[in-house]
């Protein structure tokens, strides 16, 4: 898979060093901010470097269990001296046991973050970020978009001791094909809460349709989850977390699913 050798990429790479004046600036940058970790489901408006690898089974409303190795995740990098963070995202691979179920790529991503106001656990423990996202239409038939979709989201957060809430609020734009694929109102929160290295969470995402063939209908779903982060090597860390997912609403397109994710921050 694609995500596999990028990531084993990534970590030969980090293990081997790189400059030390990136990493010094990059280590201001995350000093900047709060100290939380990113959630299972929810953008985090903190800035990140590292590589991330989810993996979401999910069971759809019909009974039809998928998986999704990748889940919209990849390699995330601190601009040296500014408050941006790019993020590459190749495309996940979608497999199920049912034949008649489409199967192979997802769509690729692109995400940059603009954080414009931060201040670290001893300054104020809060944070503001602009994020501007985009799909590319690189998935297999049935599996992709078949068109860009720009997302510009509004991303904040804040804590108090231990205890920390991350929000954002999105709206998708596609530049083609609006009939079919619509807009989507998106919110996410997450309440976390620090217990030595590991972070139990709780999260709700929302979906609000509007045009498209789902015109009207609002999905939302709970996620309880756990993660754990630790240092590796050097300047290597290693974040591991495991969540399970319910619908809460009457219209739902998915029964439930299990979040898997691995990161390797650096």
């Amino acid at each position: 898979m694609p995500n596999s050798y990028i990531g084993g990429g990534i970590l030969f790479l980090a293990a081997q060093g790189v400059p030390a004046d990136w990493l010094d600036a990059v280590s201001a940058e995350r000093a900047a901010q709060p100290h939380w970790v990113t959630p299972l489901m929810t953008v985090t408006p903190r800035l990140e470097q590292g590589y991330r690898i989810d993996d979401l089974d999910t069971r759809l409303a019909s009974g039809t269990w998928v998986n999704n190795l990748g889940n919209g995740k990849g390699l995330e990098l601190i601009a040296p001296g500014l408050p941006i963070e790019l993020a590459v995202s190749p495309p996940g691979y979608i497999s199920s046991a049912d034949v008649h179920h489409p199967q192979g790529d997802t769509d690729s991503s692109l995400r940059l973050k603009w954080r414009l106001y931060a201040a670290p656990e001893s300054e104020g423990n809060y944070i503001i970020t602009v994020v501007l996202g985009a799909s590319l239409p690189t998935g297999s038939t049935h599996l992709g978009n078949g068109a860009v979709v720009y997302t510009p989201t509004l991303a904040m957060g804040k804590g108090w001791g231990a205890f920390a809430v991350q929000s954002t609020l999105g709206y998708t734009l596609p530049v083609t094909a609006v009939n079919r694929l619509g807009h989507s109102l998106l919110f996410n929160t997450s309440l976390q809460w620090q217990m030595g290295s590991l972070w139990p969470e709780l999260e709700y995402n929302q979906t609000t349709y509007r045009d498209g063939p789902w015109s009207g209908r609002c999905q939302g779903l709970v996620t309880a989850g756990v993660i754990r982060r630790h240092s590796w090597r050097r300047r290597i860390g290693l974040v591991l977390g495991l969540g399970y997912q319910r619908p809460v609403t009457r219209f739902a397109t998915q029964n439930r699913a299990l979040i898997t994710t691995a990161r390797l921050p650096f």
